[in-house]
């Protein structure tokens, strides 16, 4: 990924497949991807990006730091 600034739900999905990740799969409300029985909730798309804010709460749940973001 390129900084860690807002992004598309695609580019999240693709860089958390890079990061080993497996899915998405269909939740009750969000879709989620799992690694390792830890499941990380994606937002549902939407025509705009995903804001600062939110991509650091993924990536919280996700246990990836900021750093690793941007080698992804």
């Amino acid at each position: 990924m390129p900084y860690f600034g807002a992004t598309s739900r695609s580019n999240l999905i693709s860089a958390l497949h890079k990061a080993g990740f497996q899915g998405p799969y269909t939740g009750k409300r969000h879709q989620f991807m799992e690694k390792n029985g830890l499941r990380v909730r994606l937002p549902n798309p939407h025509q705009s990006d995903i804001s600062i804010n939110l991509l650091s709460r993924i990536l919280k749940q996700a246990q990836i730091s900021k750093d690793e973001w941007e080698k992804l």
